[in-house]
Order: structure tokens, then sequence, then C-alpha cells
């Protein structure tokens, strides 16, 4: 690198980052070695920036599960993709139950802004309104109980 402090440049880019959005410690490591840093250099300076509270993966958890719940995400997939950024069970789980109640709600939305109000015409519609759901990561059983309502 051509930066002669490589820890200061390794800081501005993780607060440049931050800058932008919330990103994990997993996110951050991998975009700043992407750029050419060595591990080594990377993680005190991750683990300081942890301690100070700017990378704060409980924060992280709660504004993802908001966001993409509000696009029509369910839970199974905001699960998958908060594990891909490196969080635990544990610091998912608290955010995602909170909204246990409004599964059910946000899956309609989501059918009805992909299929309108209309219950399925026939057992092939029914498994392409159930695989577009899955997709979206709604469990199964909700799923199913919201197609079964609509019939």
């Amino acid at each position: 690198m051509a930066d002669a402090d490589p820890a200061a440049a390794i800081e501005r880019l993780a607060l440049k980052l931050l800058a932008a959005r919330e990103h994990s410690r997993l996110e951050l490591a991998r975009k700043i070695q992407a750029r050419g840093y060595d591990a080594e250099a990377v993680e005190p300076i991750l683990s300081g920036l942890m301690e100070q509270g700017l990378i704060d993966e409980a924060r992280l958890a709660e504004t993802y599960v908001a966001e993409r719940a509000g696009k029509g995400f369910g839970p199974l997939r905001i699960r998958a993709e908060l594990r891909d950024k490196g969080l635990s069970d544990e610091a998912i789980d608290p955010h995602l139950e909170r909204m246990q109640d409004a599964w059910p709600q946000l899956l309609a939305q989501t059918h009805d802004r992909r299929f309108g109000p209309v219950p399925p015409t026939d057992q092939a519609d029914y498994g392409r309104r159930g695989r577009f759901l899955e997709g979206r990561g709604f469990p199964s059983e909700l799923i199913r109980r919201h197609l079964r309502w609509n019939d």
C-alpha cells in the first residue's frame, strides 16, 4: 500500500464503509482485505472500532431486519443473509422474534403486491405462488395457511 501508515488507512476505509451503512465485523474484514490489506493488520483496527461502538452488530441486525421485512422478505431469508454477514443466531433471534406477529401480514402484503388479492386459480398457480413466497424466505406453514385461507 502507498499509505505510510497502513493502520490509519485501514481505519479510514472502515469508517468510510460504516458511514455509508451498517456493516458487520466480517463484512468489513472481507472488504478491507479485498483491497489488499493483511488480515493481521485489519483485526486490531476492527476490534478497536467495536470497542468504540462504531461496529454494532445488534444495531445492524435491528435495522437490517426492519429494512428487509419492509421490502417483502421473510424471516428465513433474512436470517440466512445475516448469517452470511457473520452474525450469530443469538444476535439475530431477538430481532426476528420481535416481528413474530407481523410475519403473516407481511406475507399477505408480499403476496398481494405480486399476485393481487385473488386466490390461486388452480394447483399450478398455487405452486407458483408458494415457490415465490418460499424464495422470499417465508416459512412453508405460513405460506400454506395464507394460500388456503385465500382458497
